[in-house]
């Protein structure tokens, strides 16, 4: 039987990462999106050359991606967002394709990690759709503290991204991180709803 695929998505600070490694613990295989994009701009000829294209030559030195220049020049301008991620977001989804295709008949479920899955057209990638949820003063508070920002940059972060009560909308299944209550039992909870075999899964 081919295996379930999870789209696991939520906000800035929600926990994505810890339900993934959580997951991968499990036996449960997950492809970080965010992980993969930055090999892949960096490795990928097509990425490279419409990236170089797009923002000028300049942009790889010594074959190596200058992300503060490429950063720079999405600050501000929503347009080039779409335009950076209209070149790289296609190539992602092939090469998750490609991954998954691998493993699709040895595990009963894989997932991939994104925080923008749904924004980034990749919910027909996927199976079902597990928001990660956390309330939005524990979701900056936690970015404030992992990503040694400011308030403003984080707060500026969390309002481009869609929001979360649209998520809840469009997920299969929320998980709650938002510090109190046990994460663990609802990973297992939602590993049980999809597969009867817990002891594979566990590694047991």
């Amino acid at each position: 039987m081919k295996a379930i695929r999870l789209g696991i998505t939520g906000g800035i600070g929600s926990g994505k990462s810890i339900v993934s490694r959580l997951l991968q613990a499990m036996d449960v295989p997950v492809y970080s999106s965010d992980v993969e994009a930055k090999r892949l701009m960096q490795t990928d000829v097509d990425i490279r050359a419409g990236l170089t294209a797009l923002v000028g030559k300049e942009l790889y030195t010594d074959d190596v991606l200058n992300r503060s220049l490429l950063s720079s020049y999405m600050f501000g301008y929503p347009e080039r967002v779409v335009q950076v991620n209209s070149i790289v977001h296609p190539r992602v989804r092939v090469d998750f394709r490609q991954w998954a295709d691998k493993q699709a008949f040895s595990v009963p479920v894989l997932g991939i990690e994104s925080a923008i899955l749904l924004e980034a057209g990749f919910r027909d990638e996927v199976d079902r759709v597990v928001m990660v949820y956390a309330p939005e003063e524990v979701r900056i508070a936690r970015a404030i503290q992992r990503d040694a920002a400011s308030r403003e940059s984080i707060v500026k972060r969390v309002r481009s991204q869609m929001d979360d009560e649209e998520k809840r909308k469009q997920a299969d299944y929320v998980l709650v991180n938002d510090g109190e209550t046990p994460l663990i039992p609802q990973v297992l909870a939602l590993i049980a709803s999809l597969s009867k075999n817990i002891a594979y899964l566990c590694g047991r």
